[in-house]
């Protein structure tokens, strides 16, 4: 992987998701889609900074911030 561990996690899901911004209307507009397996390369990664127990608590916060963005998690 490329991303470097001081980029925040917005911008490592708008770069898994192929996007330039989020959606203008989180909640009503979909900007796009994120794997459940790029949302744990995320976590993986910001792990150190996040206040999370394990990955799968930062799995969850990372894909909160998803869905803040206007991002759905589809498995994968």
């Amino acid at each position: 992987s490329d991303w470097s561990s001081d980029v925040c996690s917005s911008d490592l899901l708008k770069k898994a998701a192929g996007l330039k911004s989020g959606s203008k209307e989180p909640g009503r507009s979909v900007a796009g889609k994120v794997t459940t397996a790029q949302v744990r390369e995320i976590a993986d990664q910001k792990m150190g900074d996040m206040n999370a127990v394990d990955v799968e608590g930062a799995m969850q916060m990372v894909m909160g911030s998803a869905r803040a963005m206007g991002l759905e998690v589809v498995e994968g």
